[in-house]
């Protein structure tokens, strides 16, 4: 683990928490492998630190710190060991839990300190004089341990409510013990941007202590919050990876930085770092196995997505008309939606996204455009099945549907046996290169044993398709109809070494509607392996 040496100076601190606070969202559960690979992609990303546990409390935290001094070579971040101030009654320097933070090698340390009278003497069943000496003495001895310490004040905003006097007294005891940093916590959520504004500024004016800011999201307004507190005087920001957290999570580290560096223009992460964003985010997601918010600003899928043609009218002049920062300058894209709201300009910019200038025909794009309306209005949906929607755009530029097969016809079968098991059988009959193929399928489901029967079918002639997987598979019944005979829309996304796409079908059933969005996707799966369909 080295010395951070890239790092922007020290006058504003990006404090990522997502190892310790991040991880007590529900559903999340980190190994010290995951840990690691998180805090590599956060120092890649630039933050100026990162909370990596509570050492001594358990001993998932303990091994990661042992293993982060030879594992970890970090090169814009320092480490921080989270824990808490010495027992009432007790002294510092005997005490086993800030020995733990010490023998972690952390060189930060920081201690959640109570700010709320009432938890003093309710949590800490200790007297408000007692808890001050607490913190006195445990930033004093950590100090001579020759740490850096910053000061979570827990529950301040609370605290500062029900005892303004006494809040303000912990953050003067911490900051005259030789704390750097106190940071005034929103441990539950509940405030609003205005109050925050407001209370950092008064701490600021009558304590003179460096403040940072610590919110948790309950309100939906801990970015707000955060950056509140910035507009107050706080140089300090504590947040974590797509605002994963406790409850309903904390500031989301993402819009955070993109606000700082985009709108308050503060260079808060280290050259170049800020476009590197998306890609940050979406690796962190893959490593605690929660899918990617697609509406996250800044970083979602669908953050730079446009689907109105009156928006799309204006973006065809200019981008700027209806995005508020450059796509790329946080590693995200510009992306143009295709529905039956969609305009000649939509299709136009889906085109050269695609690949097709449009622009000089105006026919093929109204026809383009008349047909996805018609489409979506039998159920289709094209904003997730680009696919789909690209050979839609050859047809009727070609005027035919391409094709490197031909259906004959397709039968499945499903047999409850007596051990409970089902047997999932399908036969598909096609034309392809002017041969007749018959294959049968064997599957966990009637889909699967088609789509299997299929690629038997198609594989000896198309080679190619052995390299197309399938990736991802969904099922919607429409709004409208009524139960079993309601009309369904299945998703498929098929991937190869270089990307995915996704193919859309709707049918009356789902095996029908499951095969014509089969039939998409290995069409298109054979058209980017640069196959010509005049030849099948």
């Amino acid at each position: 683990m080295t010395e951070a040496s890239s790092r922007p100076e020290d006058g504003f601190h990006v404090f990522d928490t997502t190892l310790r606070d991040g991880a007590q969202r529900e559903g999340i559960n980190l190994t010290v492998a995951d840990k690691l690979t998180i805090a590599r992609y956060l120092d890649e990303f630039g933050v100026g630190f990162i909370e990596g546990g509570w050492p001594g409390a358990n001993p998932r935290d303990t091994e990661f710190f042992a293993r982060a001094a030879t594992e970890l070579d970090l090169r814009n971040a320092q480490l921080v060991a989270f824990g808490a101030t010495r027992r009432p009654g007790g002294k510092a320097a005997e005490d086993p839990q800030l020995a733990a933070l010490v023998s972690s090698g952390a060189p930060v340390v920081t201690l959640v300190a109570k700010s709320h009278d009432r938890h003093v003497e309710l949590a800490l069943r200790t007297t408000l004089e007692e808890n001050l000496e607490m913190v006195r003495d445990s930033v004093e001895y950590l100090r001579s341990q020759g740490r850096r310490v910053f000061i979570d004040c827990e529950h301040f905003f609370d605290g500062y409510r029900a005892n303004r006097e006494y809040a303000l007294e912990v953050v003067r005891t911490a900051h005259r013990a030789g704390a750097d940093v106190v940071v005034l916590c929103d441990t539950n959520g509940g405030m609003l941007p205005a109050g925050v504004r407001e209370t950092v500024a008064d701490v600021l004016r009558e304590t003179g202590a460096r403040l940072g800011i610590h919110a948790q999201d309950d309100t939906g307004c801990a970015v707000a919050n955060t950056l509140a507190a910035v507009d107050a005087g706080a140089t300090h920001v504590q947040c974590t990876a797509n605002g994963y957290g406790e409850r309903v999570g904390n500031a989301n580290l993402f819009p955070v930085v993109g606000a700082l560096e985009l709108k308050y223009d503060r260079r808060v992460l280290p050259e170049g770092r800020l476009a590197e964003m998306t890609r940050i985010s979406h690796a962190i997601a893959e490593v605690v196995n929660l899918a990617p918010s697609t509406h996250q600003p800044y970083v979602g899928l669908s953050a730079f997505a446009h689907k109105a043609g009156l928006h799309a009218s204006a973006i065809k002049i200019d981008p700027d008309l209806y995005q508020h920062i450059d796509p790329e300058l946080v590693g995200n894209t510009m992306r143009m939606l295709v529905s039956d709201m969609a305009g000649r300009a939509s299709v136009e910019l889906k085109g050269k996204e695609l690949g097709y200038d449009l622009s000089a025909d105006r026919d093929l794009v109204g026809r383009v455009v008349a047909r996805v309306k018609e489409q979506e209005n039998l159920g289709y949906t094209y904003e997730a099945a680009d696919a789909s929607f690209e050979l839609l755009l050859r047809d009727e530029a070609k005027g035919r549907r391409e094709r490197f097969f031909t259906l004959e016809s397709w039968r499945t079968i499903s047999e409850q046996l007596p051990d409970g098991k089902a047997d999932n059988e399908a036969t598909v009959k096609i034309w392809a290169k002017g041969e007749r193929r018959i294959a049968i399928g064997e599957g966990n489901g009637p889909v699967n044993a088609l789509d299997k029967a299929l690629r038997t079918a198609l594989e000896h002639i198309y080679p190619e398709l052995a390299r197309i997987e399938l990736v991802d598979y969904k099922v919607r019944i429409l709004a409208g109809q009524h139960g079993t005979g309601s009309r369904t829309r299945v998703l498929i996304e098929f991937g190869d070494a270089g990307s995915t796409w996704s193919t859309v079908g709707v049918a009356d059933n789902v095996i029908a509607a499951s095969w014509r969005a089969l039939e998409d996707a290995y069409t298109y799966g054979l058209l980017r392996a640069g196959l010509d369909p005049a030849e099948g």
